[in-house]
């Protein structure tokens, strides 16, 4: 356990880390960002032809409304930590993969659905969206890392692709 906890820890700091760093930025995390807009204002359109998205903005074309995907809102913070969880867990490689493609799909369409409400919700109610932002979606796509995360785990000890821990031995007792 406690192996797992300081490869997390350390995993998690490295890749923060990396994540800060300015051409990661600009050749990673901005292009995504753009991505992720236009994924978004691709589904809106389906239903609201209103919608057009301007690097990293998803906006109203009519209201004016809209709202900046900005660092902490594109998913990748999350998946930062969903990676550090798998990689540091012990299991199979094979199933390590399975666990990064997996967790980065659902983490990455949770985001969709937020993003798409918080747009919605902006252009109904200030403070609602102000709430839905700052905790609501903020402690969901936390609580998707860790389901994702738990769903992983039990699917690996079903398929056996994690090592049954060793057993603690006992000590004499006086």
């Amino acid at each position: 356990m406690f192996r797992f906890f300081l490869t997390f820890v350390a995993l998690q700091l490295g890749l923060f880390g990396i994540n800060m760093l300015g051409v990661v930025q600009q050749h990673v995390v901005l292009p995504w960002t753009a991505l992720l807009a236009r994924m978004c204002v691709w589904l809106v359109t389906m239903f609201d032809e209103t919608a057009a998205a301007a690097g990293k903005v998803l906006w109203n074309t009519v209201t004016g409304f809209g709202v900046s995907i900005e660092p902490g809102c594109n998913g990748i913070e999350a998946c930062i930590v969903l990676f550090a969880a798998v990689m540091a867990f012990p299991s199979t490689w094979r199933h390590k993969l399975v666990g990064l493609v997996a967790g980065f799909v659902a983490v990455q369409a949770l985001n969709v659905v937020r993003v798409i409400s918080l747009f919605y919700l902006g252009q109904w109610n200030t403070a609602v969206f102000n709430f839905a932002h700052e905790y609501l979606w903020q402690a969901l796509i936390m609580l998707d890392v860790l389901v994702v995360w738990l769903l992983w785990v039990r699917a690996g000890n079903r398929s056996g692709a994690i090592a049954p821990a060793a057993p603690i031995a006992a000590t004499p007792s006086a």
